[in-house]
């Protein structure tokens, strides 16, 4: 399939993603869009909404093309087959791999986490609506992935571990536990520090992209967070946040750990870049070489930094972290390079 082929189809995707995003209880999606959110009580219509329209906006031909000015893609000499084992606490959160593999020209064999078993039906039904053909290059398996040419496969650190045993003998990505940070200066507006709220609170917190742990100087005053993050204050009606707010809570306090609270999110002094759903991780810095060693130091756990400062590494804009780009690659692996070495 040729460059201008796989652009103008994954621009149709796009548009039609957007347009489900807007109104996708009234279309003809709509049973397995509720499948999706009986399945899964974190996919809530807001974070199907989210997800749909982060990665709709994501596919316009002008941003495709940009992605993939970058390759000389070619078909390749023989079809491989790649299998993708994709997690499931964001919607739709390895939809991205599966359109790699498309670009490159290969099949996908799809294990789908049992959290996430309906969205991307729909998208594959979006696919093949665009062109027959993609029919036969995206399969999805409920069984072991077996008979592959390569493996990506996302998840826990546990469950990493048991992938890089399992999948040893195949060219492999492996992806881990990764967070985001905020890096704060203390010059954020009160609008500025709203945008960093977003980035922790949609999706419940539960994605890798979402902040989780806050870098800030000495004498910030945490109550300008405290005001920023009321606009999220729906969050706390949902019953599973609110269970692991309430669980979180008690433990901290059984434990007699200093934790600052406003009854929608619990803020502890921690150096853990990650932190328990409702929880949020923070430390003091007293001057930017703290910074730059913190960043050396966990440039393998971190997926993204966010900041409304420029430091001399890449930071999204607060508000951003959960609409990355084509080229903005989980872990900072480039799955398409992966995917076209295979093809040479």
């Amino acid at each position: 399939m040729s460059v201008a082929k796989i652009t103008s189809d994954l621009a149709k995707l796009g548009n039609q993603m957007l347009e489900l995003a807007h109104n996708f209880e009234n279309s003809d999606y709509a049973p397995a869009f509720e499948k999706a959110m009986q399945e899964n009580a974190w996919f809530t219509p807001d974070s199907i909404r989210l997800s749909f329209q982060s990665i709709g906006r994501s596919l316009s031909a002008e941003k495709i093309t940009h992605w993939l000015a970058n390759y000389t893609i070619e078909k390749p000499k023989k079809i491989k087959t790649i299998g993708l084992v994709l997690a499931g606490n964001l919607p739709l959160v390895g939809l991205h791999d599966i359109l790699c593999v498309l670009v490159s020209g290969n099949r996908a064999r799809v294990k789908l986490s049992s959290k996430d078993q309906h969205l991307y039906q729909i998208v594959s039904e979006l696919l093949v609506k665009i062109d027959a053909s993609y029919q036969n290059q995206i399969t999805f398996t409920d069984h072991t992935i077996k008979e592959v040419d390569a493996i990506i496969a996302t998840g826990s650190d546990n469950s990493a571990r048991y992938f890089e045993y399992y999948f040893e003998k195949y060219p492999h990505i492996i992806r881990k536990n990764r967070n985001a940070v905020a890096l704060l200066t203390g010059n954020e507006t009160q609008h500025d520090l709203e945008h960093l709220a977003t980035d922790i609170f949609s999706y419940f917190g539960l994605g890798c992209r979402n902040v989780s742990f806050l870098m800030i100087p000495k004498n910030f005053d945490i109550n300008r967070l405290f005001e920023s993050f009321a606009k999220f204050s729906k969050v706390i009606q949902h019953n599973k946040y609110a269970n692991n707010y309430d669980y979180q809570k008690a433990l901290l306090l059984l434990n007699q750990e200093p934790f600052l609270d406003n009854g929608l999110v619990l803020l502890k002094e921690d150096a853990s870049l990650s932190s328990p759903i409702a929880v949020l991780h923070y430390q003091y810095y007293s001057d930017i070489k703290q910074i730059n060693n913190f960043v050396t130091l966990n440039k393998t756990k971190i997926q993204c930094l966010v900041s409304k400062t420029k430091w001399p590494f890449a930071t999204y804009e607060l508000g951003e972290a959960q609409h990355p780009e084509l080229w903005d690659y989980a872990d900072n692996v480039d799955t398409l390079d992966f995917l076209l070495n295979l093809n040479s």
